[in-house]
Protein backbone atom coordinates (compact mmCIF):
# COMPACT_ATOMS: atom_id res chain seq x y z
CA UNK A 1 0.00 0.00 0.00
CA UNK A 2 1.49 3.59 -1.07
CA UNK A 3 2.63 5.48 2.08
CA UNK A 4 0.37 8.33 0.71
CA UNK A 5 -2.94 5.91 0.54
CA UNK A 6 -1.65 5.05 4.61
CA UNK A 7 -1.30 8.24 5.57
CA UNK A 8 -4.89 9.43 4.21
CA UNK A 9 -6.47 6.35 6.10
CA UNK A 10 -5.37 7.09 8.87
CA UNK A 11 -6.34 10.61 8.90
CA UNK A 12 -9.63 9.78 7.66
CA UNK A 13 -9.86 7.25 10.90
CA UNK A 14 -8.41 9.36 13.34
CA UNK A 15 -10.52 12.57 11.95
CA UNK A 16 -14.00 10.92 12.40
CA UNK A 17 -13.00 9.61 16.04
CA UNK A 18 -12.10 12.86 16.69
CA UNK A 19 -14.86 14.55 14.88
CA UNK A 20 -17.84 12.53 16.60
CA UNK A 21 -15.64 13.29 20.36
CA UNK A 22 -16.24 16.82 19.61
CA UNK A 23 -19.71 16.71 18.81
CA UNK A 24 -20.45 14.77 22.14
CA UNK A 25 -18.65 17.02 24.36
CA UNK A 26 -19.78 19.73 25.70
CA UNK A 27 -19.21 23.03 23.61
CA UNK A 28 -16.13 25.43 25.17
CA UNK A 29 -14.98 22.30 27.16
CA UNK A 30 -11.31 21.40 26.91
CA UNK A 31 -12.60 17.82 25.75
CA UNK A 32 -14.37 19.65 23.08
CA UNK A 33 -11.51 22.25 22.02
CA UNK A 34 -8.66 19.22 22.04
CA UNK A 35 -10.89 16.79 20.01
CA UNK A 36 -11.52 19.70 17.53
CA UNK A 37 -8.06 20.26 17.13
CA UNK A 38 -7.30 17.17 15.97
CA UNK A 39 -9.94 16.61 14.13
CA UNK A 40 -9.13 19.68 12.25
CA UNK A 41 -5.74 18.48 11.66
CA UNK A 42 -6.35 14.85 10.08
CA UNK A 43 -9.08 16.45 7.81
CA UNK A 44 -6.31 18.21 6.41
CA UNK A 45 -4.37 15.71 6.46
CA UNK A 46 -6.88 13.35 4.81
CA UNK A 47 -8.17 15.58 2.54
CA UNK A 48 -5.11 17.07 1.30
CA UNK A 49 -3.70 13.65 0.29
CA UNK A 50 -7.22 12.03 -1.29
CA UNK A 51 -7.09 15.37 -3.40
CA UNK A 52 -2.53 14.53 -4.26
CA UNK A 53 -3.77 10.83 -4.79
CA UNK A 54 -6.69 11.51 -6.86
CA UNK A 55 -4.73 14.40 -9.34
CA UNK A 56 -1.33 12.50 -9.76
CA UNK A 57 -1.27 8.89 -8.57
CA UNK A 58 -4.91 7.26 -9.22
CA UNK A 59 -6.95 10.06 -11.56
CA UNK A 60 -10.73 10.69 -10.01
CA UNK A 61 -12.02 14.02 -10.37
CA UNK A 62 -14.68 14.08 -8.28
CA UNK A 63 -12.22 13.06 -5.28
CA UNK A 64 -10.09 16.00 -6.09
CA UNK A 65 -13.26 17.99 -6.00
CA UNK A 66 -14.09 16.65 -2.73
CA UNK A 67 -11.22 16.50 -1.36
CA UNK A 68 -10.50 20.04 -1.81
CA UNK A 69 -14.03 21.28 -0.90
CA UNK A 70 -13.05 19.53 2.50
CA UNK A 71 -9.65 21.12 2.59
CA UNK A 72 -11.79 24.61 2.50
CA UNK A 73 -14.52 23.80 4.76
CA UNK A 74 -12.28 22.53 8.25
CA UNK A 75 -9.73 25.58 7.21
CA UNK A 76 -12.42 28.06 6.92
CA UNK A 77 -14.50 26.72 10.33
CA UNK A 78 -10.77 26.20 12.33
CA UNK A 79 -10.01 30.16 11.06
CA UNK A 80 -13.67 31.33 12.22
CA UNK A 81 -13.52 30.01 15.66
CA UNK A 82 -9.58 31.49 16.15
CA UNK A 83 -10.71 34.47 14.50
CA UNK A 84 -12.85 35.62 17.51
CA UNK A 85 -12.48 39.87 15.94
CA UNK A 86 -13.93 38.21 12.62
CA UNK A 87 -12.36 40.93 10.07
CA UNK A 88 -11.47 39.76 7.14
CA UNK A 89 -8.01 38.84 6.53
CA UNK A 90 -6.39 37.65 3.31
CA UNK A 91 -6.98 34.33 4.08
CA UNK A 92 -10.46 34.75 3.56
CA UNK A 93 -9.60 36.36 0.59
CA UNK A 94 -7.66 33.35 -0.95
CA UNK A 95 -10.22 31.02 0.34
CA UNK A 96 -12.93 32.64 -1.41
CA UNK A 97 -11.25 32.35 -4.52
CA UNK A 98 -10.26 28.78 -4.12
CA UNK A 99 -13.80 27.90 -3.22
CA UNK A 100 -15.22 29.32 -6.25
CA UNK A 101 -12.71 27.52 -8.23
CA UNK A 102 -13.33 24.36 -7.10
CA UNK A 103 -16.96 24.61 -7.18
CA UNK A 104 -16.61 25.91 -10.83
CA UNK A 105 -14.29 22.74 -11.78
CA UNK A 106 -16.78 20.45 -10.30
CA UNK A 107 -19.76 21.87 -12.07
CA UNK A 108 -18.00 22.04 -15.74
CA UNK A 109 -17.14 17.93 -15.12
CA UNK A 110 -20.34 17.74 -14.81
CA UNK A 111 -21.28 19.33 -17.81
CA UNK A 112 -18.57 17.38 -19.48
CA UNK A 113 -20.51 13.66 -18.31
CA UNK A 114 -23.57 15.39 -19.18
CA UNK A 115 -22.29 15.58 -23.06
CA UNK A 116 -20.74 12.20 -22.45
CA UNK A 117 -22.55 8.76 -24.15
CA UNK A 118 -22.87 7.20 -20.95
CA UNK A 119 -24.61 10.53 -18.85
CA UNK A 120 -21.17 9.87 -16.33
CA UNK A 121 -17.89 11.28 -16.08
CA UNK A 122 -14.86 8.78 -15.26
CA UNK A 123 -18.23 6.08 -14.27
CA UNK A 124 -19.50 8.83 -11.68
CA UNK A 125 -23.07 9.79 -11.80
CA UNK A 126 -22.86 13.60 -13.43
CA UNK A 127 -25.49 14.29 -10.57
CA UNK A 128 -22.53 14.04 -7.67
CA UNK A 129 -20.05 16.52 -9.52
CA UNK A 130 -23.45 18.77 -9.64
CA UNK A 131 -23.97 18.65 -5.80
CA UNK A 132 -20.42 18.87 -4.57
CA UNK A 133 -20.10 21.51 -7.03
CA UNK A 134 -22.71 23.47 -5.73
CA UNK A 135 -22.24 23.10 -2.11
CA UNK A 136 -18.63 24.48 -3.06
CA UNK A 137 -20.75 27.57 -4.67
CA UNK A 138 -23.08 28.08 -2.02
CA UNK A 139 -19.79 28.29 0.52
CA UNK A 140 -18.31 30.46 -1.96
CA UNK A 141 -21.41 32.72 -1.91
CA UNK A 142 -21.23 32.84 2.03
CA UNK A 143 -18.10 34.12 2.15
CA UNK A 144 -19.46 36.69 -0.32
CA UNK A 145 -21.65 38.34 1.90
CA UNK A 146 -19.48 37.85 4.97
CA UNK A 147 -16.81 39.94 2.84
CA UNK A 148 -19.90 42.39 1.91
CA UNK A 149 -20.59 42.74 5.51
CA UNK A 150 -17.27 43.48 6.72
CA UNK A 151 -16.58 40.25 8.85
CA UNK A 152 -18.21 38.00 10.78
CA UNK A 153 -18.49 37.58 14.50
CA UNK A 154 -20.71 37.07 17.28
CA UNK A 155 -23.16 34.05 16.80
CA UNK A 156 -23.04 34.43 12.68
CA UNK A 157 -18.91 32.96 13.65
CA UNK A 158 -19.97 30.80 15.45
CA UNK A 159 -22.73 29.17 13.48
CA UNK A 160 -19.86 29.49 10.56
CA UNK A 161 -17.53 27.42 12.44
CA UNK A 162 -20.15 24.95 13.45
CA UNK A 163 -21.50 24.27 9.94
CA UNK A 164 -18.53 24.19 8.26
CA UNK A 165 -17.09 21.72 10.79
CA UNK A 166 -20.65 19.15 10.34
CA UNK A 167 -20.45 19.85 6.83
CA UNK A 168 -16.70 18.37 6.81
CA UNK A 169 -17.37 15.34 8.93
CA UNK A 170 -21.06 14.48 7.40
CA UNK A 171 -18.66 14.46 4.03
CA UNK A 172 -16.75 12.14 5.71
CA UNK A 173 -18.92 10.15 7.16
CA UNK A 174 -20.44 9.47 3.90
CA UNK A 175 -16.51 8.79 2.16
CA UNK A 176 -16.55 5.70 4.97
CA UNK A 177 -20.47 4.67 4.34
CA UNK A 178 -21.78 4.25 1.68
CA UNK A 179 -18.81 5.29 -0.04
CA UNK A 180 -16.87 1.85 1.42
CA UNK A 181 -19.70 -0.23 1.73
CA UNK A 182 -17.26 -3.19 0.10
CA UNK A 183 -15.44 -2.86 3.34
CA UNK A 184 -18.50 -3.65 5.60
CA UNK A 185 -20.04 -7.01 5.96
CA UNK A 186 -22.80 -7.60 3.22
CA UNK A 187 -25.58 -7.67 6.68
CA UNK A 188 -25.21 -4.37 7.00
CA UNK A 189 -25.56 -2.91 3.46
CA UNK A 190 -29.57 -3.03 3.78
CA UNK A 191 -30.19 -1.84 7.01
CA UNK A 192 -30.83 1.16 8.28
CA UNK A 193 -28.62 1.24 11.73
CA UNK A 194 -25.53 2.41 9.88
CA UNK A 195 -26.84 5.56 9.40
CA UNK A 196 -27.28 6.19 12.81
CA UNK A 197 -24.22 8.68 12.70
CA UNK A 198 -25.40 10.25 9.88
CA UNK A 199 -28.88 11.00 11.42
CA UNK A 200 -27.10 12.00 14.69
CA UNK A 201 -25.18 14.52 13.09
CA UNK A 202 -27.39 16.49 11.20
CA UNK A 203 -30.02 16.34 13.88
CA UNK A 204 -26.70 17.74 16.30
CA UNK A 205 -25.65 20.36 13.28
CA UNK A 206 -29.80 21.91 13.33
CA UNK A 207 -30.02 22.16 17.21
CA UNK A 208 -26.95 24.09 17.43
CA UNK A 209 -27.72 26.29 14.60
CA UNK A 210 -31.26 26.85 16.17
CA UNK A 211 -30.20 27.17 19.54
CA UNK A 212 -27.62 29.54 18.65
CA UNK A 213 -29.71 31.97 16.26
CA UNK A 214 -32.16 31.91 19.20
CA UNK A 215 -29.19 33.08 21.17
CA UNK A 216 -28.94 35.82 18.59
CA UNK A 217 -32.15 37.20 18.69
CA UNK A 218 -32.60 37.21 22.24
CA UNK A 219 -29.73 39.64 22.74
CA UNK A 220 -30.66 41.78 20.01
CA UNK A 221 -34.36 42.08 21.72
CA UNK A 222 -32.72 43.16 24.76
CA UNK A 223 -30.73 45.92 23.42
CA UNK A 224 -33.40 47.44 21.72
Amino acid sequence: MPILVLVHISGAVIGLLAGYTAMLARKGSGLHGAAGTIFFVSMLVMSGSAAYVAAFMKPEPLNVVVGLLMFYLVSTAWWAAKRRDGRITAFDVIALLWIIAVGTAGVALGFQGARSATGTKDGVPVAVYFIFGSIALLCGLSDLRMVARGGVAGARRIRRHLWRMCLALLIATLSLFPGQLRQFPAAWHHTTLIYMPHIFLVGSMIFWMVRYSARRRARQEATT
